[in-house]
C-alpha cells in the first residue's frame, strides 16, 4: 500500500516573548495511507494540534516536511479540509447554503446543476434535510457539527482533519455523529486524520492510534493498531476480545505520561549531604502486600535514619510503570519482581540490553495460583484435574493473567503448567494485567485465573470470586518475590547512596518479620497511598482459616518472608534459574556470558556491607540447591544443558549479550 500522507522528521519550535525558543515537535515521522483513519492522544500541550496545523498548511514546521500524495504542503488549501471544534459556520447563511458556499468556491468549474446535487447529497449524507433551511442559530451543537462535516466533506478534499470535532457535544449526541462518521469514511473512502482526548472514540473510529508524549520536544511515543473489524458499531466494540486490553495500553500511556511530567516538575540535581552522593530519591512501588518494607522504611524514619532524607514513593499500577521509569531514569530506585533486573539487562524490554542491578531480596514467598470460582465447582482441584479440563475443551480459550513476563508470577505459573504437561502458550493463553485488576477481570469473565501476590488471591476467595488451587509454598517454597532494583550506572555514581538505601530497606524487612508488628503494618498498608483496600484483605503471615477452606485439603496461606536467614542475600543460582526460565520461553536469548551477567547484575558485595555497617554478622546465606515440586533439582552446574532436557519449551537461542566495557565491583 502506497504511502498517501508522510510526515518527515518534523520539528516545530516557537519563538517566546521574552526572548528564547519552545521546542513543541521533534523527530515527528508518520506515514498514513489512502483511506485511513489516524488519531492523535495525548495530553493537553503536547502538539496535537501543532502537529494537526502543519498538515492543514495552516502552520509550516522549523525542520522536516510534510507531503500529501507526493507533493509538499506548503499552504492550506481545499485538498485538506479541516473540522474545528466550534463548527466555523456564518451565521446568517442555512444550511444549504453553508454548504453551497464552500461548493461553489472550491468547485466553480462544475456546472450550476452538479454543484447543486452535490449540496444536497451532503445534507443528506448527514441526516440534515428536514434543517436544510434553517440558519446555524436554530440548530443543536451536534447539528451545527454535522453541517461543518458535510460542508467539508462536499468539496472533495484529499484528506479530512479533525481538531476534537466532538468534544463539545453530549455523550448521545457525539455517540451518534461518530456513527455518522465512520458510516461516511467507509462509504467515501476518505482518510482522515483527527486530534481527541476520548480513547474510547479514538479505538472506536481509528486503523491506527498515535500517542504523543509529553513536551517540550513531544515525539511519537507509541502507535497502536486497532484490529477491530469494519464496520464497527458504538455499542459492540466492547465485545472484541482484544477491546479492553487496547484500551488498558493507550490509559497505561497516557498515565505514565502524566506519571513522568509529574516527576519532572518535582525533579531535582542530585542533593549530597550526609556524606552520601544523593538523598533525594524517588522508588517505585507496586500497591501489594510485598511492598511493606518500603511503606515501612518511610514511614517508620528508616530511610531518615540512614540519611536519604527526601525520599519520594512513586505509586505504579503495574510493573511495566515501574521497567518504564528505571529506564527513562524517572525513578531511582523500585520495588521489582525479582525476574526484572535480569530481563532488562538482557534486552527484554525492547531488545536492547539494560544493565540494572539488585542487592537486596525484599520478600520471599507471598503469591499464588486463582482460578475461578466455577472450576472449583466442576471439580477442579489439582493441576492434572486442569489437564484433564483442558484437553476436553480444546476447542474453549482458555486465559489466565499474570503481571509481568519477568516476573514469578509467570515464571511459577508456566513451570506449574508445563510439570503438568500442559504447555503454556499452547495450551493456554496468557495474558499481561495489572496486579489491581485481576479480581475486575476475573469477576467479568475476561480471565479464567491468574498467578499473583497478595492481597489479590485472598480477596478473591474471601469474595466468593475464585478460589487458590496452589501457593507458591508448593510450587517452590522460598523463592524470591520482589527486590530492589537500580540501575548499574546509577549504582556506579550513587555507591555509598545504595549502601544506605540497602541498609534502610534491611532495616525495613527485619521490622515486617517481628509479629508484634503485623497490626500496624498492616494498618499502614491499608492507606490510601499504599494499597488502598480493606484491612480483611491484608495479612502478613498466616490468615484467618475461612480464606483458603474452598479446598477440600488444608493449604498453608503463601504468606510473606521479609527477613532471616538466606531471605535478604540476593542469590545468583536463583538469577540464573530464572535466566534459564525467561531463555526457556523465548523472552531472551540465554546469553554464553551468563557468569558475567550474574556477576553484574547480582551484587552480593553491597548486600555484605550493609550488612555489615549494620551489624548483622549472622546473617549468612545457606538456601543450597533449588528444589521444584516435581521433584527437580536446579544447580548451576549445566544451564544449557538442563534446558536441552526441558520436555516442554520454545526453541531457546544461546547468545553473547553485550552491555558495554564497565566491569563490576568484585563481589
Amino acid at each position: 500500500m502506497s504511502v498517501f500522507l508522510a510526515v518527515d522528521q518534523i520539528e516545530k519550535t516557537f519563538a517566546l516573548s521574552g526572548g528564547g525558543e519552545y521546542l513543541a515537535l521533534k523527530g515527528i515521522n508518520l506515514e498514513v495511507h489512502k483511506g485511513e483513519f489516524v488519531s492523535l492522544i495525548g495530553h493537553s500541550g503536547c502538539g496535537k494540534s501543532t502537529l494537526l496545523n502543519m498538515i492543514a498548511g495552516l502552520d509550516l514546521p522549523t525542520d522536516g516536511v510534510v507531503l500529501l500524495d507526493g507533493e509538499t504542503i506548503r499552504r492550506p488549501g481545499p485538498d485538506k479540509m479541516v473540522v474545528f471544534q466550534n463548527y466555523s459556520l456564518l451565521p446568517w447563511m442555512t444550511v444549504r447554503e453553508n454548504i453551497a458556499l464552500a461548493v461553489d468556491e472550491v468547485l466553480a468549474d462544475l456546472p450550476k446543476g452538479e454543484r447543486r446535487a452535490l449540496v444536497e447529497q451532503h445534507i443528506d449524507l448527514v441526516g440534515l434535510r428536514h434543517a436544510a433551511d434553517k440558519p446555524p442559530g436554530q440548530l443543536s451543537g451536534g447539528m451545527k457539527q454535522r453541517v461543518a462535516i458535510a460542508r467539508a466533506l462536499a468539496i472533495r478534499p484529499k484528506l479530512l482533519l479533525l481538531d476534537e470535532p466532538f468534544g463539545a457535544l453530549d455523550a448521545l449526541t457525539r455517540g451518534n455523529l461518530q456513527e455518522q462518521l465512520m458510516r461516511i469514511c467507509e462509504e467515501s473512502h476518505v482518510t482522515a486524520v483527527m486530534v481527541t482526548h476520548d480513547v474510547d472514540e479514538a479505538l472506536l473510529l481509528s486503523d491506527r492510534i498515535v500517542m504523543l508524549t509529553n513536551g517540550p520536544g513531544s515525539k511519537i511515543g507509541q502507535i497502536l493498531e486497532v484490529d477491530i473489524p469494519r464496520p464497527r458499531k458504538r455499542l459492540e466494540v466492547v465485545n472484541h476480545p482484544s477491546y479492553y486490553s487496547m484500551r488498558s495500553e493507550v490509559i497505561y500511556f497516557l498515565n505514565q505520561q502524566k506519571q513522568i511530567k509529574k516527576l519532572r516538575a518535582g525533579k531535582q540535581g542530585a542533593i549530597a549531604r550526609h556524606g552520601l552522593e544523593k538523598v533525594n530519591l524517588d522508588i517505585g512501588f507496586v500497591p501489594l502486600t510485598a511492598c511493606a518494607p518500603l511503606a515501612v522504611a518511610k514511614e517508620k524514619g528508616f530511610f531518615t535514619h540512614h540519611g536519604l532524607d527526601e525520599v519520594s514513593l512513586v505509586r505504579e499500577a503495574s510493573w511495566r510503570g515501574i521497567q518504564d521509569g528505571i529506564a527513562g531514569g524517572y525513578l531511582d530506585a523500585a520495588q521489582m519482581p525479582a525476574g526484572m533486573p535480569i530481563w532488562l539487562t538482557l534486552g527484554g524490554m525492547d531488545g536492547t540490553p539494560l544493565p540494572v542491578v539488585s542487592a537486596l531480596t525484599l520478600t520471599r514467598n507471598g503469591n499464588a495460583i486463582t482460578l475461578d470460582k466455577r472450576f472449583y465447582d466442576q471439580g477442579i482441584h489439582t493441576l492434572q484435574n486442569l489437564k484433564h479440563l483442558l484437553l476436553e475443551t480444546s476447542d474453549k480459550r482458555h486465559t489466565f493473567g499474570v503481571v509481568h513476563p519477568a516476573s514469578m508470577h509467570n515464571l511459577l505459573l508456566r513451570y506449574w503448567l508445563a510439570a503438568g504437561g500442559i504447555h503454556p502458550d499452547r495450551n493456554v493463553e496468557l495474558s499481561t494485567i495489572p496486579p489491581a485488576q485481576m479480581i475486575a477481570n476475573l469477576q467479568a469473565g475476561n480471565i479464567d485465573g491468574y498467578c499473583v501476590g497478595e492481597p489479590w488471591n485472598v480477596r478473591a476467595a474471601v469474595e466468593g470470586i475464585g478460589y487458590t488451587i496452589a501457593t507458591d509454598l508448593e510450587v517452590w517454597n522460598g523463592h524470591p518475590g520482589k527486590v530492589l532494583g537500580v540501575r548499574e550506572d546509577w549504582a556506579q555514581s550513587y555507591p555509598n547512596t545504595h549502601i544506605a538505601l540497602v541498609k534502610a530497606l534491611l532495616e525495613a524487612c527485619a521490622y515486617c518479620m517481628d509479629e508484634a508488628n503485623h497490626e500496624e503494618i498492616r494498618e499502614i498498608l491499608s492507606r490510601r497511598e499504599y494499597l488502598g483496600t480493606d484491612l480483611s484483605y491484608i495479612y502478613l503471615g498466616d490468615p484467618n482459616p475461612h480464606v483458603c477452606s474452598l479446598h477440600p485439603s488444608p493449604r498453608e496461606y503463601a504468606h510473606h518472608q521479609f527477613y532471616g536467614q538466606g531471605v535478604n542475600r540476593p542469590s545468583r543460582t536463583e538469577h540464573l534459574w530464572m535466566m534459564a526460565q525467561m531463555a526457556r520461553w523465548g523472552d531472551v536469548p540465554f546469553p554464553r556470558n551468563w557468569v558475567e551477567i550474574l556477576e553484574r547484575v547480582c551484587r552480593v558485595n553491597i548486600f555484605s556491607t550493609a550488612a555489615r555497617e549494620l551489624g548483622l554478622t549472622e546473617i549468612t546465606y545457606s538456601r543450597g540447591p533449588i528444589q521444584l515440586f516435581d521433584g527437580t533439582t536446579f544447580s548451576a552446574d549445566d544451564p544449557i544443558g538442563y534446558l536441552n532436557q526441558l520436555s516442554i519449551k520454545h526453541d531457546f537461542s544461546v547468545a553473547d549479550v553485550i552491555l558495554d566495557n564497565r566491569t563490576p565491583k568484585s563481589a
